[in-house]
Parts: structure tokens; C-alpha cells; sequence
């Protein structure tokens, strides 16, 4: 089995649990999940089944892909996978309305068609739900002291990923962002579910408390390089590749680590400073941008902690490897590198 087969076998089984744990129920409030499986690409605006775009559900596939390299059955922790993609739907609902967002996945988002109010509430029935598919593991044979852990580390999760997010919209309008504090911030809103993942996946798998923190890591570690890489495309990446406009992110003014680094550089910061705190920065700006980042230094710098970042997961997940590799083992480590080397 290669990594595209492995996808091929979970994504089914995953969507699967999923749509039973947002089952709409027969009375009056069947509009309430509807408002959910709109946002996860299930229903159309008029509540017509449809096959929307849904995201990749990488996370889901971490939990699955680490129980199996941690002896378990795979499909024991589907609840615990479930539950994992449904709470970073939730993440992502409620980060259109405070991003004010108007497309999620090339559709509309789900506020501009239901209304603000009862999105908000959409949102938080389905971080309830993400929560109570956990309780479905013990019909899967899984422990109650497992269930009561996994749950645990989920609910640690959810709180640093609201960090996250916190400092996120916390750094829009400063230009004093360290390094340290972007990392801070990436570490909730995007490290913080890659991480927890495989560290489930491994629990539920029946992995040592040891081994389950090798693939924290190795999960913390992708999730990093992860982001690194977003933000290196948010910027140098081709228009045809991601879908959006050259230098989105500059477009934007987001303080990604290219633009904190050259910030901080003693050459280029000033300049640079000068020129993103202008009220009428344009597109006609961008070049000046890009030639700044380039005089720092930005890309290769990033680039490097890519580099460690992927090297570091590969490292913990060597180390939770037993002594002959499994199969899930080597593809938990084609996803890292799929995930790392994309250009979209």
C-alpha cells in the first residue's frame, strides 16, 4: 500500500463516521445540522445533497495511519479521526465569520448564506459533536482509561488552538511580531491538530506513553513545516499552482515569517515598515515587497526551517518506528513529504 491507496481505503470510511456522528435528526431541529453539512460540502444552499469540495483530511488520516504503526487496528480509532476533522471544520466556520470571509473551498461560506447568528451556534453544535464522537471508541473495544486520555489531550488541543487563533488576529495590525511569537501562534492554530493526531492515533493504538510522544512530535514537526511552506507559497508561489493571486500574503500585509524576518532585518526593516503601515498600499507595491524579502535573505531562511522541521519529524518518527519499519511507518513519512514538498 503506497500513501495514494492508503487515502483511497480511510477517506471513505472516515467520511462514513462522520456523516453519522452529523446525522440530521426528523424534527425542528434538522436545520441546525444542515447549516453543518453545508459548510462540509454535503448539502448545496438548498439543502440538496451534493459532492462539494470537502479539504484534504490530512488530519483524520495522521490518527488512522499512527494506530496502525503503533500495532492497533486503524479502524478502531475512526471515532477519535472523526472527531479530529470535525472539530477543524468547526476551527475553520468560525474563522470565516471572524475573518469575514466569503468563499470557503470555492463556495460561498456558510454565514453569507444562513446569517452570522445561527452559523455562530452551527459552529458550536459541531464542536459539541466532535467532542461526543470520542464516546464512540469504547464500541470499538477501546479502553475507558484510553478514551478518558485521548479526550484529554483533545480538549488541550482545542484550548491552544483558540490561542492560536487569538494571537493570530492579535498580530494583524502590529509590526513588533518576533519570530518567537509567530511560532507561538502557529504552534495553536495550525500545530496544535497536527500534532494531537498522531499522538491520538497512537494511544487508541495502544502505544507506550513514550512512543505517543514521538508522534506528538513528529506530528508538531510536520505541522510546522507545514506552515513554513504555506507561507513560502503565499508569496513565491505560482499563481497557476495555488489558485490564488501572486504574493497573496503581501497583498494581504499577513505577517508571515518571510515578512516578520525581514522586518527584524537591519538593512530592509525600516523600508519595509515604511511601507506597510502606508493606508493606500497597492498591488503596484508588491514588487518593492518581493525585492526587499529578496535583500534579506526571507526565502532561504525559511526554506532552512523547512528543512529542519521535516528533518526533526522524520527523526521522531524513526525513533517510534519499531526495529523493521511498517508499512504505515513509511507512509506516515510520504505524507511529511507530500505535505512538505507541495506547490499548491
Amino acid at each position: 500500500m503506497d500513501l495514494s491507496q492508503a487515502f483511497a481505503i480511510y477517506l471513505p470510511l472516515i467520511e462514513a463516521e462522520m456523516r453519522a456522528v452529523l446525522a440530521i435528526p426528523q424534527d425542528v431541529s434538522a436545520g441546525h445540522y444542515q447549516i453543518m453539512q453545508y459548510h462540509m460540502g454535503w448539502l448545496d444552499a438548498e439543502m440538496c445533497p451534493v459532492a462539494a469540495p470537502t479539504g484534504k483530511r490530512i488530519r483524520p488520516v495522521l490518527c488512522l495511519l499512527a494506530c496502525a504503526a503503533a500495532g492497533g487496528n486503524p479502524l478502531t480509532a475512526l471515532p477519535a479521526a472523526a472527531g479530529l476533522e470535525l472539530l477543524h471544520n468547526f476551527s475553520l466556520l468560525h474563522d470565516d465569520i471572524e475573518d469575514n470571509s466569503l468563499l470557503r473551498r470555492h463556495r460561498p461560506t456558510a454565514w453569507t448564506v444562513f446569517g452570522m447568528p445561527i452559523t455562530c451556534n452551527a459552529g458550536d453544535g459541531m464542536f459539541s459533536l466532535a467532542h461526543t464522537a470520542f464516546f464512540r471508541l469504547e464500541a470499538q473495544g477501546v479502553p475507558p482509561a484510553a478514551v478518558l486520555q485521548a479526550l484529554r489531550r483533545f480538549d488541550e488541543m482545542c484550548v491552544a488552538l483558540t490561542e492560536g487563533q487569538f494571537l493570530d488576529m492579535s498580530f494583524e495590525n502590529s509590526l513588533g511580531v518576533t519570530s518567537d511569537d509567530y511560532f507561538r501562534m502557529t504552534a495553536g492554530k495550525t500545530g496544535a491538530l497536527l500534532a494531537v493526531a498522531p499522538e491520538i492515533g497512537a494511544l487508541v493504538g495502544g502505544a507506550a506513553e513514550d512512543v505517543c510522544r514521538l508522534y506528538r512530535r513528529y506530528g508538531a514537526a510536520l505541522g510546522r513545516a507545514f506552515q513554513l511552506q504555506d507561507d513560502i507559497l503565499g508569496i513565491w508561489g505560482a499563481e497557476t499552482a495555488t489558485g490564488k493571486s501572486a504574493a497573496s500574503d503581501i497583498l494581504s500585509m499577513k505577517k508571515t515569517l518571510p515578512v516578520i524576518y525581514a522586518l527584524a532585518h537591519e538593512a530592509v526593516g525600516a523600508k519595509l515598515a515604511a511601507l506597510y503601515v502606508r493606508p493606500n498600499f497597492t498591488e503596484s507595491d508588491v514588487p518593492v515587497v518581493l525585492a526587499l524579502l529578496d535583500e534579506a535573505g526571507a526565502r532561504p531562511y525559511v526554506e532552512a526551517l523547512v528543512r529542519a522541521a521535516t528533518a526533526e519529524a522524520h527523526a521522531a518518527l524513526r525513533a517510534a518506528a519499531p526495529s523493521a519499519v511498517s508499512e504505515p511507518h513509511r507512509i506516515l513519512g510520504e505524507l511529511l513529504d507530500a505535505l512538505v514538498v507541495r506547490s499548491s
